[in-house]
Order: structure tokens, then C-alpha cells, then sequence
């Protein structure tokens, strides 16, 4: 089981980082809008997870690998705390309120998908 969690979050991974250089090829900003992506479609995906799994059977040792492996690999909190930080550390005067609002939104739209997620899952 534990080779499977391993492979499943090397996978989770590589799948962040081709997000998020599609986001930032797709998307030009100064703001890192591939981890908001990632963080939000991956907090989605494991709320699904979550509630399949409590509520439809899907066992526990799909939630562990899908779960704990390939979601755990793919979302990423300290890439979004360092680009928040880096934010902040711009000159200008926005640079500071750019970071918080950033922050704030990635956190408000994780909940909110994660809490989806639960709800899709549990219907």
C-alpha cells in the first residue's frame, strides 16, 4: 500500500507542475495563478474523495492512494505560503495588499470547492 500512496503522490506531483506551467502559459500574470488552480481543483477532487468514500463505499485504501497520494502530491500549501511572501516582498504599493487578497482568495476558494466536493460526493 505504501508503494502505491508513493507512486500515486509522485504523480499528484508531476500533475502540479504541468498545471501550473499550462496556467502560466495560458494565463499571463503577475499574481501565480497556477497554484490557485491547483490548490482549488485538488481541494475539490479530495472533498469528492472524502465523501465517496464515507458515504458510497469507496474503500479506504482508495482514499489513501487517491487521497493521501496523488491529491497530497498534487495540492500544495507551502508553494502558495512562499508565492504569497513573494508577493508581498514586491516593490509598490499594492505588493502587500496584492499577497493578502491572493491569499485570502486561494484559502476562500479551496474551502468553498473542498466543501463542494463533499457535497457532490455525498448526494
Amino acid at each position: 500500500m505504501i508503494g502505491l500512496v508513493v507512486l500515486a503522490g509522485g504523480l499528484g506531483a508531476v500533475l502540479r507542475f504541468v498545471v501550473d506551467a499550462w496556467v502560466a502559459r495560458v494565463v499571463r500574470s503577475r499574481v501565480p495563478l497556477g497554484t490557485l488552480v491547483v490548490n482549488v481543483t485538488g481541494s475539490f477532487l479530495l472533498g469528492l474523495v472524502v465523501a465517496l468514500s464515507g458515504d458510497h463505499g469507496v474503500g479506504a485504501d482508495v482514499r489513501s492512494v487517491v487521497g493521501t497520494g496523488l491529491l497530497g502530491g498534487y495540492t500544495t500549501f507551502s508553494a502558495a505560503s512562499v508565492e504569497a511572501v513573494s508577493l508581498a516582498r514586491q516593490r509598490g504599493s499594492r505588493a502587500l495588499v496584492t499577497a493578502t487578497v491572493h491569499a485570502a482568495a486561494m484559502l476562500v476558494c479551496s474551502l468553498l470547492a473542498a466543501g463542494l466536493g463533499l457535497w457532490f460526493g455525498g448526494r
